[in-house]
């Protein structure tokens, strides 16, 4: 644990990250997990997620987790209830969306986009299909031809193992969109390019206005840089045991790893007691 900072204020919100917080790396929800989640919505909090994922991927851990309140998908972009009614939805511009896949198929990455509920790729032969397949909970459609969902697209994925090809990838398209969208790596191989609007700062304030619940009474939890965001604006910030330095160093907290289930150690030992305290 990094600090001995809680808030002030009553924890009343859990936001969650999902891929390498929430889910095993096997994509595997834990039992333990599940349990802990049940133990904190009988102490009257809420719970919800926040991840890079499509509404498919996460209403599913939504409801094996028992949650009711707004879901953030593509990193906020998206408000979805555990229901499926979407709620909002923020679109790439159909410039920066072709501009965005230019400069993904330019620097030699997969292309991957999601739009309409589906998921379109260049190649369904990626070694990153399967999680992706487990993640997102659709099939991939294989296609060249992007252009007839532009105006439409919620998120462009450049995808590599090549470390140096998506920290450049990161760079020129950020160069390149600016203030038109948000460029952000959900994964060491995933640049994520989405609505300026739908990253996980934006995201967590968008999901505290629709619960009703201010950041002055959330805690958020996460494992990679585009959480931090989100761990900047809660009242309490937690990171994963397995997240690197640059995220830790923005935790109030740091728990176990994702596959030594972290977050539902963060809810016993420092949410439900922090609850308690608070109600004595």
């Amino acid at each position: 644990m990094a600090s001995d900072r809680l808030s002030d204020h009553p924890i009343r919100l859990l936001v969650s990250d999902v891929d390498g917080t929430l889910v095993r790396k096997d994509k595997s929800l834990a039992e333990a997990t599940v349990d802990a989640a049940h133990r904190l919505i009988k102490a009257s909090l809420t719970m919800t997620l926040i991840s890079a994922r499509p509404p498919s991927g996460i209403l599913p851990i939504a409801k094996a987790l028992g949650l009711t309140a707004p879901l953030g998908a593509f990193n906020g972009g998206t408000l979805v209830m555990p229901s499926g009614d979407i709620l909002t939805a923020r679109h790439l511009s159909a410039e920066a969306s072709r501009s965005a896949i230019e400069i993904v198929r330019a620097s030699g990455a997969t292309t991957w986009a999601f739009a309409d509920g589906n998921w379109f790729a260049t190649d369904d032969t990626n070694p990153h299909v399967p999680h992706e397949r487990r993640a997102a909970m659709v099939e991939p459609i294989v296609t060249e031809d992007f252009e007839a969902l532009h105006g439409r697209i919620d998120k462009i994925v450049g995808v590599s193992d090549d470390v140096a090809l998506i920290a450049k990838l990161q760079s020129d398209a950020q160069a390149a969109l600016g203030e038109n969208a948000e460029v952000s790596c959900s994964q060491t191989y995933y640049c994520d390019i989405t609505h300026p609007l739908a990253n996980k700062g934006d995201g967590i304030i968008a999901l505290c206005a629709a619960i009703d619940i201010p950041l002055s009474e959330t805690v958020a939890i996460g494992d990679m840089p585009n959480d931090i965001p989100m761990l900047k604006r809660a009242a309490v910030a937690i990171a994963m045991g397995q997240a690197p330095a640059e995220v830790k160093a923005e935790a109030d907290w740091v728990s176990a790893s994702n596959d030594d289930d972290g977050v539902a150690k963060a809810i016993d030992r420092i949410l439900l007691p922090e609850v308690a305290k608070h109600r004595l």
